[in-house]
């Protein structure tokens, strides 16, 4: 038999599909709109939040932030419905026995998938992080109480072979107490300097340490000096100390590599919730097509229990692969996995079930 696309057959489908899709979609949106509201509308007039931003700087940027999120699931979700559908009301048999293959039948929602990943891909990686920015600036603004590092022994190498370190550091106040700087020449120290603590001049933008001690060594030879103020001129702004792993949400792909590549540089460490995030965003839109695939194999067929008892065995096919991919992630991020691997192993297993399912659905 020619093939041919689209037909009659493939056109409805792909109509179903993405119907039912941005329906539901639509709803939860919705939903979760109105829900988010009411949550915080106490905070929105405590803060005196004008109308204006709440409309156009929080929710017009929220909802594609929400969309995507749930993209996955609600593709899944929309497959099973309308295919279950399509199965109980006989149409699935009467498109096989017209003499189009099981497989031929999945060529329409590839192709709704792959509109879908692709929607997904782009909103992911440039739309929605600039979205995100004007959503989390106002919510800093309005919602948040003011952010406050609760890090303590920090931790930088901000040149080779040159380390700070301090105790706790102070996002409101730009300072840092219990401050260490240290600098290496073939792996042996060569200066130390110690201090109270250091406050970073944001007029002159350089960093001043108080009641410093500092020990120079040559050698043999060591020599000391003490003070009270010192302008320190390093390479280290107070904005690298009050970066929030949330802030990746508003840096596009280019930005959040770039962001990664210079930390490796560096030398810094934790960066796993970066790397998560980055390659994520190129997993996340397979997870389309994994899914819609499972959702056809589940529901092409007419079982008893009739459409309920699929979307219920769906939900728990399609949340237990958010957890799986939660699980992963926290491996990731403890070191015992890489990212890249945290975030591509639930699409490996997912993708070896979907050909399982669809092996079983095909006889």
């Amino acid at each position: 038999m020619q093939f041919k696309f689209p037909t009659k057959i493939d056109r409805y489908i792909i109509k179903k599909f993405l119907g039912t899709f941005f329906f539901a979609l639509a709803l939860i949106i919705t939903i979760a709109v109105v829900f988010d509201f009411s949550e915080k509308i106490d905070d929105f007039i405590e803060k005196e939040a004008p109308a204006k931003a709440i409309i156009f700087d929080y929710y017009l940027n929220f909802i594609p932030f929400f969309a995507n999120l749930f993209s996955p699931l609600f593709v899944f979700i929309a497959v099973i419905f309308f295919t279950s559908k399509m199965a109980n009301d006989v149409e699935i048999i009467a498109i096989l026995n017209a003499g189009v293959s099981f497989y031929r039948i999945l060529v329409p929602y590839l192709v709704s998938a792959l509109i879908i990943a692709l929607i997904s891909f782009y909103f992911n990686g440039w739309i929605i992080p600039k979205a995100n920015e004007k959503r989390i600036d106002f919510i800093h603004t309005y919602v948040k109480n003011p952010y406050v590092s609760k890090d303590r022994n920090i931790h930088r190498q901000i040149e080779k072979d040159n380390f700070v370190y301090m105790q706790s550091f102070s996002v409101q106040k730009n300072t840092g107490y219990q401050f260490a700087y240290e600098k290496f020449e073939n792996n042996d120290l060569v200066y130390k300097l110690i201090a109270d603590r250091i406050v970073w001049d944001s007029t002159a933008n350089y960093w001043v340490a108080e009641n410093y001690f500092i020990r120079e060594l040559n050698g043999l030879e060591e020599s000391i000096t003490e003070g009270h103020k010192k302008i320190l001129n390093i390479k280290f702004h107070p904005k690298e100390l009050s970066f929030r792993v949330r802030e990746t949400l508003a840096m596009n792909n280019k930005e959040l590599n770039q962001f990664i590549i210079s930390e490796k540089e560096r030398g810094a460490g934790n960066i796993e919730f970066y790397e998560i995030e980055y390659h994520r965003r190129f997993s996340f839109p397979f997870a389309t097509f994994i899914l819609t695939l499972i959702g056809v194999s589940i529901a092409s067929r007419k079982v008893r229990g009739g459409i309920g008892l699929q979307i219920g065995f769906g939900l728990v096919l399609s949340f237990s692969y958010i957890m799986f991919m939660q699980v992963s992630s926290t491996f990731a991020t403890n070191g015992s996995l890489s990212p890249f691997l945290a975030v591509w192993i639930p699409n490996i297993v997912y993708a070896i079930i979907a050909i399982y399912l669809l092996k079983r659905a095909s006889k």
